[in-house]
């Protein structure tokens, strides 16, 4: 199964959750900084998502999406 991840910087706080988390080390921690201050997550583009959800799940900001293909 495939999949992709989206990721909403407002509600991101950093906390690396979902890159503990995901077992296809697909999230990493960014440059970009959110209104609060946060450096925010991302995906990165290079690895492969399979859709498990497990990042969507642990985030207590609920600032993941997880799509599945």
């Amino acid at each position: 199964m495939k999949g992709t991840i989206t990721i909403t910087g407002e509600f991101c706080k950093g906390c690396e959750f979902c890159i503990e988390y995901c077992p296809k080390d697909k999230i990493q921690i960014t440059e970009k900084i959110n209104s609060k201050g946060y450096y925010t997550a991302g995906p990165k583009e290079d690895v492969e998502c399979n859709g498990c959800g497990l990042c969507a799940l642990m985030c207590p900001e609920a600032a993941i999406e997880v799509y599945r293909e």
